[in-house]
């Protein structure tokens, strides 16, 4: 318990300054300029295809608000303006500005039709499914140690993540969803960190597939296993199990 209480407070005394957002989207080798909230009350309009928020202390949304409309894109979170096209099957490269090494978890990605404009689509109308997910990489050594997470590998390649549009996905407008959960303190009920971020996308191609989603505030709740979890702990304690629902792997 003294191990897992002093690696927590070092854990929460980073600074919210070190938490990151998207910076820079690539697609087929053309970057797009992510959105930055710190300055968003001076430039609100930073012509990006991310969706803009108001989480200006680069800060998270909390398990407690999971079930409202900031877990969807994050606080307060609006409609990108603007569209990137991409092909089914191909990859997209995210790079973080920056994430602190403390703040180990998963990262998942999701996707949601628009049915229409993503430029005006309502956010709570969307419905997403999860085209991917990395957990836990490798066990620590002992008790008192974290182990290898997603977000460490986030970090090992320069604060860059790649994810693959599914090669099956029908063309048309959808959101990104793309997250990272810390769990540096998820062993309290309400002490994990979410960090949506969300981008337009116009996928094309000749794919057929259009899953079923569920609206964002559907995806978890602030019981679930993966979201309440002590990562700090016996090592012997059940493996991980990444939140939300099943992988689309069509």
């Amino acid at each position: 318990m003294a191990s897992r209480t002093l690696l927590a407070a070092l854990a929460g005394a980073v600074s919210v300054s070190a938490h990151g957002y998207i910076d820079q989207v690539t697609i087929n080798g053309e970057a797009y300029v992510g959105y930055n909230p710190s300055i968003s009350p001076w430039e609100p309009d930073q012509n990006s295809i991310g969706w803009p928020n108001t989480a200006t202390d680069l800060g998270f949304v909390a398990p407690s608000a999971l079930q409202s409309p900031d877990i969807v894109c994050h606080r307060d979170s609006r409609n990108a303006p603007i569209t990137a096209e991409v092909a089914a099957g191909s990859d997209i490269v995210l790079r973080w500005n920056q994430w602190p090494d403390s703040h180990h978890g998963p990262i998942m990605d999701y996707l949601a039709n628009c049915n229409g404009d993503c430029s005006t689509v309502d956010k709570n109308q969307l419905e997403f499914f999860k085209i991917a997910e990395v957990g836990q990489l490798e066990l620590g050594p002992g008790h008192g140690t974290p182990g290898y997470w997603a977000a460490d590998e986030l970090i090992a390649n320069g604060n860059t993540w790649t994810v693959t549009i599914p090669s099956g996905i029908a063309p048309g407008n959808y959101v990104l969803r793309h997250e990272i959960l810390a769990l540096h303190s998820a062993y309290d009920q309400d002490g994990a960190q979410f960090y949506p971020q969300c981008i337009n996308l116009k996928i094309t191609g000749s794919g057929t597939q259009s899953p079923s989603g569920v609206p964002a505030t559907e995806l978890y709740t602030m019981t679930d296993p993966g979201v309440v979890y002590d990562i700090y702990g016996d090592q012997n304690s059940p493996v991980y199990e990444i939140p939300g629902p099943a992988l689309f792997t069509g």
